[in-house]
């Protein structure tokens, strides 16, 4: 099995499992405090990872390209995690994290206007499939 591959069913693993402990953790929360908290959480073990794989000097080799769109994705990041955990108050998580897998066929498109990359029609295809399968959960 490919590396990348691996990673990413562990990432899917691990974001279900950030839908389910989200929801039991927020209830009787108001979302935006509850956000703060899982990102202090977030911000400590990615540091520390950081530190305990004495990485920290890398930091130095950041163009200003890098720190540009390395805050940008930070803010996308926020400001996704702040709307999730609001409609994950105000849903049912088998609604609301398929929708927000949505970013998926998202990303597929963006990749394509932004970084000119060329998909092929399987991964359009699966990208069509995951529209029609967000737009089916969506109105259940």
């Amino acid at each position: 099995m490919n590396t990348w591959f691996f990673l990413a069913l562990l990432s899917a693993f691990f974001a279900a499992l950030t839908a389910i402990f989200a929801k039991m953790g927020i209830k009787g929360v108001d979302s935006d405090l509850a956000t703060a908290i899982r990102t202090v959480v977030i911000l400590l073990l990615a540091w520390g990872i950081v530190f305990f794989r004495n990485k920290l000097g890398g930091i130095e080799q950041l163009t200003r390209q890098n720190w540009t769109f390395l805050l940008l994705s930070g803010l996308a990041t926020g400001m996704s995690w702040l709307c999730y955990f609001r409609a994950l108050q105000a849903g049912k998580v088998s609604q609301v994290a398929p929708v927000d897998k949505l970013s998926v066929a998202l990303a597929i498109i963006l990749s394509v206007v932004f970084l000119g990359e060329t998909i092929s029609w399987k991964t359009g295809m699966g990208a069509a499939l995951i529209l029609l399968g967000t737009l089916v959960i969506a109105w259940q």
